[in-house]
């Protein structure tokens, strides 16, 4: 994952970049991400979207927003960077990246891993149409996942 301030002046802007991991229907795609630090926080949450378009039911393709709870109902300022790196260490790090960085990317990973992987929470669905494809007929939900990814995030 890449992760940084989009502009050096403003550090409550960034952008990541995650891969699609091995092994799902995302692998091979390279996915942009916005972050917004509120000037409040870490008393509210990083607002994150996405911007490379996903067939994903927790991540609505129009406007990128995604349904994750420990960026909604289950943040807590305890929730701050570091503590989240200290808890995934053993999980994942950046050794070349600053410590504000590696923080930041381990948070993020933490809070998108589950949409790039076999994890998926239909119960609380953005788009229930994919929430019903992903419990009805999960080879035609990662078929047009992997579809997706190829359009869209791959070159």
């Amino acid at each position: 994952m890449l992760l940084g301030p989009v502009e050096d002046d403003d550090l409550f802007h960034w952008q990541a970049t995650i891969m699609g991991p091995a092994d799902s229907p995302f692998e091979g795609g390279v996915f942009f991400l916005s972050v917004h630090f509120p000037p409040n926080y870490p008393s509210r949450p990083p607002e994150v979207s996405l911007l490379t378009k996903v067939y994903h039911p927790n991540i609505n393709s129009d406007d990128g927003s995604i349904w994750i709870d420990i960026l909604r109902q289950n943040w807590s300022p305890a929730l701050t960077l570091s503590k989240v790196i200290i808890s995934l260490f053993h999980f994942h790090t950046h050794d070349s990246a600053s410590t504000t960085t590696s923080c930041c990317s381990v948070m993020l990973w933490s809070c998108l891993c589950p949409f790039f992987s076999v994890y998926t929470n239909p119960d609380e669905a953005l788009v229930p149409e994919i929430a019903h494809i992903y419990k009805t007929d999960r080879a035609k939900y990662e078929t047009t996942a992997r579809f997706w990814t190829q359009m869209y995030a791959m070159d």
